[in-house]
């Protein structure tokens, strides 16, 4: 479920690239997964498949710098994420690595794993998949919603959209629907129509 941040935007987009945390080294048997992340065979291409959480950026850095020939991330299911900041810091480090993202066939993604799911350079599904979106939370009983158009509180997420190729009018017209689509304690489906208009996938 995504909380409000509560850091600037500075903060948001500064990247700390440390992998020494003893919670995230790497063993010589398994030196291909991290976290929820996986390198497949041909060292191209990460599986991913969970909710992405603290650890998640300094799993992912860690990997790449072992294989820096990563170039897609194909996406088993993410229902969102633990940490919202990590997880627009993580999606960034995605998106300046020119990364393609994936939605497996019968995937899903829903909250901060459609957000992450943007920052692919190019953005594709496969068949039976799910996309959910719904509004933020403080984690208590403050939403998105509470706040009007144009407030500071949704200049996070409208900038993280600018800043993964999203045009200033279509960042806010995708964030604002996705905050209205559901409350934070619900989840509402994307429709085709929807997934279209507002440009989740590349041409």
């Amino acid at each position: 479920m995504k909380k409000l941040l509560k850091y600037s935007l500075l903060i948001l987009f500064t990247i700390t690239f440390s992998c020494n945390n003893d919670d995230d080294s790497i063993s010589t048997s398994n030196a291909r997964e991290q976290g929820i992340f996986k390198v497949l065979v041909g060292d191209t291409t990460i599986e991913m498949n969970g909710v992405i959480g603290s650890s998640s950026l300094n799993n992912f850095n860690t990997l790449f710098a072992a294989f820096p020939s990563i170039n897609k991330i194909n996406i088993k299911q993410c229902d969102g994420s633990e940490d919202d900041e990590t997880n627009l810091l993580l999606s960034k480090r995605v998106y300046d690595l020119s990364i393609n993202t994936h939605l497996m066939d019968n995937g899903s993604i829903a909250s901060g794993g459609v957000d992450f799911f943007l920052a692919g350079i190019q953005r594709t599904k496969g068949t039976s998949t799910q996309i959910g979106v719904h509004s933020w939370s403080d984690g208590g009983s403050v939403q998105a919603t509470d706040f009007p158009v144009g407030h500071a509180n949704h200049l996070p997420y409208i900038n993280y959209y600018v800043s993964v190729g999203f045009t200033q009018e279509r960042a806010e017209a995708f964030y604002y629907f996705t905050i209205n689509a559901a409350s934070a304690e619900s989840i509402h489906w994307m429709t085709d129509l929807e997934i279209e208009t507002h440009n989740i996938l590349t041409p």
